[in-house]
This record gives structure tokens, sequence and C-alpha cells, in this order.
């Protein structure tokens, strides 16, 4: 039987219980918003799904843009953070607010393909019974060459100091299982990284080849050289998590035995 669940915001609307939630953090991505939302609706067309935009303090038109397509689109959500906050916090924001056991993230710069989906929910359904992440890993890559040399050196090193494999974990789009997601120690630009925290919580990371398309409009909102200042910082901090982790091998659970002489033949 179909569950239903209300929507909050308009207690007379049922929807099917979504599948997968998709988290799409924004911070002044206006004109950028109803092509992205279009896409991730072709996407899932068919199946009970929710798409929910963060948007983290816009001062630009995002906010009336997301307004706009809340009226008109039944499986959009939409969360607004009063002051700027991060990309990490609103993607939080979204997982705590999200109802499907699948959580797909996107940046919301239109650089990552909604398409590419379901190849990540495919993978991630293939390691069952792990649980996990699916992430993506960019082909033919369409960034400036500055910014393709701070994340080759960004990779480097956590490469060598975190031990972190995966070749591509500043890769936005990724499907993750949310009893995993919310498992993650929370902190500021966690979102970067996400491969080695999944691992540290005993999840499986899978890496999936995606697409990768130029941004048309708007720009970056991170600086070459925040990004390196920065990251290290968070390394460090990551380096001080993996220190600390202690996870005991096996759990099992004890049930209560039974007795053969409670019952009595009368």
């Amino acid at each position: 039987m179909a569950q239903f669940i209300i929507y909050p915001e308009n207690a007379s609307h049922a929807v099917l219980a979504p599948e997968i939630s998709v988290l799409v953090p924004v911070m002044n991505e206006a004109g950028n918003v109803r092509p992205l939302i279009d896409e991730i609706c072709d996407t899932f067309q068919g199946r009970p799904f929710e798409i929910i935009y963060i948007d983290d303090g816009s001062t630009d038109e995002t906010e009336a843009e997301l307004q706009k397509c809340v009226s008109e689109i039944k499986e959009l959500r939409v969360l607004r953070h009063k002051k700027r906050s991060g990309q990490s916090v609103a993607i939080r924001t979204g997982l705590l607010a999200s109802r499907a056991p699948l959580i797909a993230v996107l940046d919301g710069d239109g650089q990552n393909i909604p398409a590419d989906l379901p190849a990540l929910e495919k993978a991630l359904l293939a390691a069952r019974p792990n649980r996990g992440m699916a992430g993506g890993v960019r082909q033919g890559r369409k960034d400036s060459a500055m910014k393709k040399f701070a994340s080759r050196r960004a990779k480097n090193l956590r490469g060598w100091l975190l031990k972190d494999s995966h070749p591509d974990s500043g890769c936005g789009i990724k499907i993750v299982d949310r009893e995993v997601f919310l498992r993650l120690p929370f902190f500021n630009h966690m979102h970067r990284f996400m491969s080695v925290l999944v691992r540290r919580e005993g999840g499986v990371v899978i890496e999936v080849p995606v697409g990768h398309r130029a941004r048309e409009q708007g720009s970056s909102k991170y600086g070459i050289l925040d990004r390196l200042l920065v990251g290290i910082s968070d390394i460090m901090g990551v380096m001080w998590l993996l220190s600390r982790t202690n996870h005991p091998e096996d759990i099992t659970e004890i049930s209560p035995k039974t007795s053969h002489n409670n019952a009595t033949e009368k």
C-alpha cells in the first residue's frame, strides 16, 4: 500500500512518500533555478520524489524565482536561511527536512547533470546489503585552469594526509543513504570530505563517471586562495576525527532465553 505524507505547507495536498530526495543548496543563482528544477523533474518523472532547494541567504532574484517555482511544481519544497551559513549547513538543513531513504545532492549552478543521478542510484543499490554513497567522478571537467589546479592540490593533500582514494571527492553530485548521512559528523565544509567521512562510518563509497557542464550564469562563490587556506584547516580537523574513530567490530543483540519448564501439561 502506498504511504502518503501531508506537506506541512499545504495540509490539503497529499503526495506519495518520496523514494528519493534531491537537495540543491543555492546562494545567488538567479537564472539557474528553473532550468535545473525542470531537468530534475524530467529525470525522475513517473516516480515519487521530492526536490528540496535550500536558499542560503541569497540577495539576488533567487528567492523570487523559487517562490514562483514552488507555486507551480508540487514536488518542490523551498527552505531559506535568513543569513548566509555555507554550503554544508545548507545541505544539512535539507537533509534534516528530507523524507526519502536516498538523498541526492546537486550543486545549484547547473554544472552537475541531473540525468546522471539514476546511474549513481543504480550503483548504490547494486552494493546492497551495504550502505554508503555513490559519488560522481567528473569527466571532461569544464572549469578554469586555476580552479582545476586548486582542486588537484587539494586532492593530493587529501590523498596524502587522509588516505582518501576517491579520484574526485570534491564533485558536487552524489547519492547517499540517509541513515548513513545522518550519522556523519557535522562541521562547516564537511561536504568536501564525504568519501572519507562515509568510510569512517563503515560505509561503502562507489565511484561513478558523470558529466560536467560549464557554468552559464552567475559566478563561483569560492575564491582559489580561500579554497586552499580553508581546505588545509579542514584537513587537519578531519585528521583529528579519523584519529578518534573507534567502532566495535561486531554488534549483536541478546534475546531472552526461553524456558522449556514454563509450560505444564494439564
